[in-house]
């Protein structure tokens, strides 16, 4: 049996990186595009750059999508963890399995469905108790984090399941409290997870269009709203621009995240073992 690949084999993964990345690429050309129409190429140009840093409307849009985004990755993240540790560490309640319905539900429940409660709730609360006034960036990020969080309990609880639990028992038997057992023993060891859940929650919520279309306001629209209605009046390479910066600092951090965990993965030849030459003892 010889060592060469099956020529199927390359054609396939080559076809299935131009089916997901070609689209992309052709995106990011005709962000140069010196002609308004995107699908006529008239020249390079960088005109469409420099006018999308002067649409105040796509920046704004955009500064309160980041900011909904990191509001709602945090928040998720803490639920998250907390229902992860419910469901791993207390496995015997009454009301488990209905806890972990509940948690896994924003999963399987589709958007709309999700959308359609949280408007009703706002409406109602505000009727009964004044708060929230009005349907805005708190409405949004409450109903983001009402889906993220399950999808952080999830990447959580995978790892929770994993952790040997004989490190917290060493460590409670040497004095240590359940408090600093969490923060100095666990949460370095489920950092990886978090971190993953933290930007798992932030793509979530920069990409979210149905609910955010239910739960806002008219003094409240997310990015992928202004995109999704310019689009709809036709395609402005404004949004290619914008897509290209998005595209460019998304795998620039990918690339960055990739350097490190290489780095830290790559065994220290310093830190190595020397061999220790001992000087010959004379005898008397």
């Amino acid at each position: 049996m010889t060592g060469r690949r099956p020529f199927w084999l390359f054609t396939a993964i080559a076809f299935g990186y131009a089916f997901l990345y070609l689209p992309i690429v052709t995106l990011i050309v005709y962000s140069f595009n010196d002609s308004r129409l995107v699908t006529v190429w008239g020249g390079f140009s960088t005109r469409w750059y420099a006018e999308l840093l002067q649409n105040e409307r796509i920046l704004e849009a955009l500064w309160l999508s980041v900011r909904i985004a990191a509001m709602t990755a945090t928040l998720s993240v803490i639920l998250g963890t907390l229902a992860a540790l419910t469901l791993v560490r207390f496995t015997r309640f009454r009301t488990r399995m209905l806890f972990a319905g509940m948690v896994a539900a924003p999963l399987v429940m589709p958007e709309v469905i999700l959308g359609l409660s949280g408007l009703l709730m706002f409406v109602t609360l505000e009727q009964l108790i004044g708060w929230p006034p009005g349907r805005g960036m708190t409405t949004i990020t409450i109903a983001h984090v009402t889906f993220t969080s399950a999808f952080v309990a999830v990447v959580v609880q995978s790892r929770l399941s994993q952790l040997d639990g004989s490190l917290e028992e060493a460590a409670m038997d040497l004095g240590a409290r359940p408090w600093k057992v969490f923060f100095v023993i666990i949460l370095p060891i489920i950092s990886p997870a978090l971190i993953a859940g933290w930007l798992l929650g932030f793509t979530l919520s920069m990409d979210d269009l149905v609910i955010a279309s239910f739960v806002s306001g008219p003094g409240a629209t997310t990015l992928p709203m202004v995109v999704y209605s310019s689009v709809r009046l036709g395609v402005s390479p404004q949004v290619n621009a914008l897509a290209t910066i998005i595209v460019v600092v998304v795998a620039t951090g990918v690339i960055i995240a990739g350097w490190l965990l290489h780095r830290q993965n790559r065994p220290d030849r310093a830190g190595e073992k020397r061999p220790i030459h001992r000087r010959s003892q004379r005898t008397g």
